[in-house]
């Protein structure tokens, strides 16, 4: 099954990246690397599928 995917810039360096929508993850807190510059953005899941994701730096 493929999952869609949600585009977000880094919060660092601008560069867009890519988050797979997994319902699995809806209410949890993930940390993803940035795909360009390797610094970990802190990502906040929605417990509700039709919010966004809110994406800042982690330790901010």
């Amino acid at each position: 099954m493929l999952l869609d995917s949600f585009e977000f810039p880094c919060p660092w360096c601008g560069e867009l990246n890519q988050l797979p929508q997994d319902p699995d993850e809806l209410g949890q807190q993930l940390v993803q690397d940035c795909s360009v510059c390797c610094a970990p953005i802190l990502i906040d899941r929605p417990a509700w599928p039709d919010q966004p994701p809110i994406i800042r730096r982690e330790g901010d």
